[in-house]
């Protein structure tokens, strides 16, 4: 590691910095005993806490009733960069490619899901910093030229207000020696501070007369007559909620359902966080629109500002462990932080001597298609939504709302999207996982070192459908 790395990470507590605010709600009592609800729903993050909150606005009548392991937002909610995208399909390429007769009507239910989220954060007084900035994706590398050139021509073809940027021009918008050019998304996208919007759901589904219980793992999973038996652990010991239907919503963690668990693999993210920048280093980068930012690399970093002029930076190394492992100890990874904290002053040289505050990791699930999907179990009883491949911050919202059309059986616009009735081809089972991981991530890294060449290996897996993205 550069001196210069070393030292701006000296002072960087291992701690994620949208949970370490003092607004931080209390967390709310464990479930001790047994419980009951017309609709459990399992995880407490941003799909089941949109699930509760909208169950509870459809149908004022019905119980409801949330079952979170730890504290509401306190996983990927409340540990992502805080970008909300527009889009439901990990991107407009992807989406492109898998489902090219509906993208229109994806992007517009896309549109309006995020339309939807902003009104709802300003009808609930939700203070998240919530800020409609749209987004730069920025060539750093001499072929991520023609690509986003040519990507920005296909989404014009599409109706979209994307403009490629050149190099001067995109300088102009962020400084950074690093920049080629740059295609520029004003709309699409909203930057927010992510466990504040976790907590102001809970604060709303617990207003709406949601029953909410943390430190409560829900541990097993039947049909029980009519309706599902759960069972559960708490620092109280065993409990048991009868449901007369069940939403999960567990991200990234073990679902209770035996069938998915080859469907989504655990990867961690790991972020830093900035201290403050003083108006002279603000003037330095520019930045005058406050625009969410990444880069064009199949590895690819994502960036922003705080509301007090902070920079988070992160990605670029996602990890998966041998079987799937998940563990807190994981979330701290000296290694990715020296690699993050060397490409930030890469990026922004003229930042020489900032510091970091804080460095953290999370888990996100990933599927093979990259963005979430969704089904029933148990008879209808149980419905569930994953695979959000770390672009869930708004289409988190979307999953729930199909979750609950699912349940309700319902025939609406969005049960009737091939996207949402097809589902990924699952992973396979160690060894293999972890060598197709590997071996795919290595593959994507010599690309982008490559001139954006692709092996045999990805192209096998671009034939298939297959991947894994960073």
């Amino acid at each position: 590691m550069t001196s210069a790395a070393a030292g701006a990470l000296r002072d960087a507590a291992p701690r994620t910095f949208w949970l370490d605010d003092p607004e931080r709600p209390a967390p709310l009592p464990a479930l001790v005993g047994a419980a009951s609800a017309d609709l459990v729903v399992v995880g407490g993050g941003y799909t089941g806490l949109w699930t509760a909150l909208l169950a509870r606005e459809r149908d004022p009548s019905a119980s409801v009733l949330v079952l979170e392991a730890g504290e509401c937002g306190g996983q990927a909610s409340g540990r992502n960069g805080g970008f909300a995208s527009a889009s439901l399909t990990h991107g407009f390429g992807n989406g492109l490619e898998r489902w090219p007769e509906e993208l229109a009507l994806l992007d517009r239910l896309g549109a309006d899901n995020l339309a939807e989220i902003g009104a709802t954060v300003a009808r609930l007084g939700i203070d998240c910093d919530w800020q409609e900035t749209g987004e730069l994706t920025v060539a750093t590398r001499p072929h991520h030229v023609a690509e986003l050139q040519e990507l920005g021509t296909v989404l014009a073809e599409h109706g979209s207000g994307a403009t490629w940027l050149d190099a001067a021009e995109a300088q102009a918008q962020v400084a950074s020696p690093t920049y080629l050019g740059a295609l520029s998304e004003p709309d699409g996208t909203a930057l927010l501070e992510p466990a504040r919007l976790a907590w102001g759901l809970r604060r709303a589904c617990l207003e709406a007369g949601v029953v909410v219980h943390e430190q409560t793992r829900a541990v097993g999973l039947e049909r029980a007559g009519a309706g599902v038996e759960l069972t559960t652990l708490g620092p109280g010991g065993p409990g048991r909620v009868r449901a007369g239907r069940v939403a999960l919503a567990t991200n990234a963690f073990p679902p209770l359902l035996r069938r998915l668990r080859l469907m989504t693999v655990p990867v961690y993210d790991h972020v830093l966080m900035t201290e403050p920048l003083s108006a002279e280093q603000k003037a330095a980068i520019g930045w005058e629109g406050r625009q969410g930012v990444g880069d064009a690399s199949n590895l690819f970093h994502y960036y922003r500002l705080t509301r007090d002029d902070r920079i988070l930076w992160g990605g670029y190394d996602a990890v998966y462990h041998w079987g799937s492992r998940i563990d807190a100890s994981l979330e701290q990874r000296e290694r990715t932080h020296r690699m993050l904290a060397q490409h930030f002053l890469k990026t922004f040289p003229q930042l020489a001597g900032i510091r970091f505050t804080h460095r953290w990791g999370g888990v996100i699930d990933t599927c093979t298609r990259f963005s979430a999907f969704f089904g029933t179990a148990l008879a209808g009883r149980v419905g569930y939504a994953l695979g959000y491949t770390g672009l869930g911050v708004a289409a988190s919202r979307f999953g729930a709302q199909v979750v609950l059309d699912l349940l309700d059986g319902a025939d609406t616009e969005r049960t009737r999207l091939r996207m949402v009735r097809e589902q990924p081809l699952p992973f396979p089972p160690e060894p293999l996982r972890s060598v197709g991981i590997n071996l795919t991530r290595w593959s994507l890294e010599r690309a982008d070192r490559s001139a954006g060449h692709r092996n045999l290996w990805l192209r096998g897996l671009d034939a298939a459908g297959l991947g894994f993205d960073s």
